[in-house]
């Protein structure tokens, strides 16, 4: 069974020129567009993630990414094509980005937890091991806008891993905080992935991605270059980044299209 699935879709934005004249840009309001005007940020990406497996997005910068991750969270829309997710989601993308500095750590845990889903009789349940995992303490009485920013990303962290999603979007946050925090983030992610709760990431590290993940899906110029074993497409991916000059890889869905166009 598909958790995530994206079909055919696009994403475009339009280009800034940056300062103009009012009769400049009044001018350009009517002027015919072409496809200088627009920046394809994802082209006709079709790719599926099943119930239970881990799936890495992986590219340079501008790539498309954290786009994809963005329109799986319905955070944006996509120009064509579809994105359909099913179960509760969680995304580690912005931690903390529904917190208030004004109420307290007790009082944004609830507030958070409603934002990503979770019932006001889950996040009571789970109220405790949400406060003892970030480590705050006696600060959870006290307000946000007290608390340094390393104890705001735990206390965001922790809320979002108890929500037992079925679904865990991940945006280059997996280790958050001190040393010790780091060690408990990564424990607990390990945890959810031997629960086989589905998880899409972003991640630049080799080691996140095959220590992590099954599978991943490379991202170049928002298109699918390669999709298939982590450590292969991980491999595929460091041998061009290392070495752009020499083309793009045996294999990759674009080497393939100029080959047999």
């Amino acid at each position: 069974m598909s958790l995530i699935d994206v079909n055919g879709v696009s994403k475009v934005f339009r280009r800034h020129r940056g300062r103009q004249l009012l009769r400049q840009r009044i001018s350009g309001l009517f002027r015919a567009k072409t496809d200088q005007d627009y920046f394809y940020a994802l082209r006709d990406v079709t790719f599926s993630v099943d119930q239970g497996e881990s799936v890495a997005l992986i590219g340079g910068n501008g790539a498309g990414k954290s786009t994809m991750l963005s329109l799986v969270t319905g955070l944006t829309e996509p120009t064509k094509g579809t994105v359909q997710v099913n179960g509760r989601l969680a995304a580690l993308l912005e931690l903390g980005s529904g917190f208030h500095p004004d109420l307290t750590g007790r009082e944004n845990v609830f507030v958070n937890a409603a934002l990503l889903g979770m019932s006001k009789k889950e996040a009571k349940d789970r109220f405790a091991q949400i406060v003892e995992f970030s480590g705050i303490g006696d600060f959870v009485d006290e307000p946000l806008r007290t608390y340094s920013s390393g104890m705001q990303v735990r206390l965001a962290f922790s809320i979002a891993v108890h929500v037992e999603p079925a679904v865990l979007v991940v945006d280059e946050v997996l280790a958050v905080g001190d040393s010790e925090f780091q060690e408990r983030c990564l424990k607990k992610v390990a945890e959810l992935r031997k629960r086989r709760t589905t998880m899409l990431c972003v991640s630049h590290s080799p080691a996140t991605v095959t220590g992590f993940c099954e599978r991943a899906i490379w991202l170049h110029h928002g298109e699918v270059m390669l999709d298939g074993a982590a450590g292969t497409v991980m491999q595929a991916y460091i041998q061009y980044a290392s070495d752009p000059a020499a083309g793009l890889p045996q294999g990759s869905l674009r080497a393939a299209a100029t080959v047999n166009p």
